[in-house]
């Protein structure tokens, strides 16, 4: 943090073990159940779960205690995010997004990370991808952007955009290695409207709308460059880590999640469900078995792969001085995208077997099954990164963009 008032650490009432988070998981497991199925028709966490959400600081997880936030470990985020997927993986998702951004605090100015989550208990920080630009000028930047995938966007009071810089001369600015800097910008949600577009399969309560804005003036001490700021040596564990590392952690749990709770509804179907021109039911049926087992293993294994690096580089970093070394941060990047495409294996050689209990939208698949392929879908569930690790293995250059 760039101001010596951040070293006085308010006092927070947020708990820190993974095992307090856990049971808050549980006790508002009911609100999440009530809730998925209004998530998915209105495209966005009802009103009462957020406010449940907040009440009980999930906002709040990766937020410096500095600014009332709970500063839990990565192992945690991991826990966490896993268990709020069980009951509805919307929920997860905007957890984790919501709380990647808010790491920014520890980046920022303390007084403006102050104004923000400081004083506003129901703050929070969402941003996307998108096409954006920042223009140099006195005092600030002159921004326009077109973000979309704003997960948790309806609910957010402040909006962010990761944007190239422009000088006054119409040059782009570029970093110590010659490459363009990207700076962080962070305004009033109420600057840049919403447009409802996040029509789609699956994650619908996320409510991933657009947002877009012309020529936006932001002050430069609401912005930051994430990727030197986070190598200040003074700052806490977490907030050496990249946030692209953070939500690869955050994301792979909440697909962990969705395929254990898919495989703990299917068990029990299978003892009642007798498929059509079939003499007995398909817990009787040696292909179900087979097919149920071998789920279990590739969730099991990927799950005990995730948790391990999770764990072992968390420990790592936090008996370091520096963030995490090339070689801690493309295991994390290897056993989190194993992770989504293995529970998502499992979860589609069930849902086949299902038949069309699979499809009801009033039963336990169908959702979660659209829910699943929309994990996958999204940037820290690519294929791709298989060979971007493959290639590092083999001797060529890290691709220092997705570890």
């Amino acid at each position: 943090m760039n101001d010596a008032a951040a070293k006085a650490v308010r006092p927070s009432v947020l708990p820190s073990s993974a095992e307090d988070w856990l049971a808050r998981v549980a006790a508002l497991a009911p609100a999440m159940a009530a809730a998925g199925a209004e998530a998915d028709r209105a495209r966005r966490l009802p009103e009462p779960l957020v406010a449940a959400l907040h009440d009980q600081g999930f906002f709040r997880l990766l937020l410096p205690r500095a600014f009332g936030g709970a500063e839990v470990s990565l192992p945690t985020l991991l826990a966490v995010s896993e268990a709020l997927a069980l009951h509805d993986a919307s929920t997860s998702w905007c957890v984790v997004q919501a709380n990647g951004c808010a790491m920014m605090a520890a980046y920022l100015d303390a007084k403006v990370a102050e104004a923000i989550w400081g004083r506003d208990p129901r703050a929070i920080l969402a941003w996307g991808p998108g096409k954006a630009e920042a223009r140099a000028v006195d005092g600030g930047y002159e921004v326009t952007l077109r973000i979309s995938f704003v997960s948790g966007g309806r609910h957010a009071n402040w909006f962010g955009a990761h944007c190239p810089v422009v000088e006054r001369d119409g040059s782009i600015r570029r970093d110590a290695d010659g490459e363009p800097e990207s700076r962080t910008v962070m305004f009033p949600a109420r600057l840049a409207p919403m447009t409802d577009n996040w029509d789609v399969i699956g994650l619908r309560g996320t409510g991933s709308d657009s947002f877009a804005a012309d020529r936006l003036f932001v002050p430069k001490d609401h912005t930051v460059v994430r990727e030197v700021a986070r190598l200040d040596p003074t700052l806490a564990p977490l907030y050496r880590f990249s946030q692209y590392a953070t939500y690869g952690i955050g994301f792979a749990g909440t697909a962990l999640g969705i395929a254990r709770a898919f495989i703990d509804a299917f068990v029990p179907m299978t003892r009642a469900k007798q498929p059509r021109l079939v003499a007995t039911t398909l817990d009787k049926s040696a292909v179900v078995h087979d097919e149920v087992a071998r789920a279990e293993a590739r969730l099991s294994a990927a799950r005990a792969f995730l948790v391990g690096e999770t764990e072992r580089v968390w420990n790592a970093v936090v008996a370091s001085p520096g963030p995490p070394a090339v070689p801690q941060r493309v295991r994390l990047r290897l056993a989190a995208t194993h992770a989504i495409q293995e529970a998502k294996a499992a979860v589609d050689a069930l849902y086949d077997l299902a038949g069309t209990d699979a499809i009801f939208a009033s039963g336990p698949f169908e959702r979660r099954f659209r829910d699943m392929h929309t994990v996958a879908q999204q940037i820290q569930g690519r294929k791709t990164h298989y060979q971007v690790v493959g290639a590092w293995m083999l001797g060529h250059p890290p691709d220092l963009n997705v570890i």
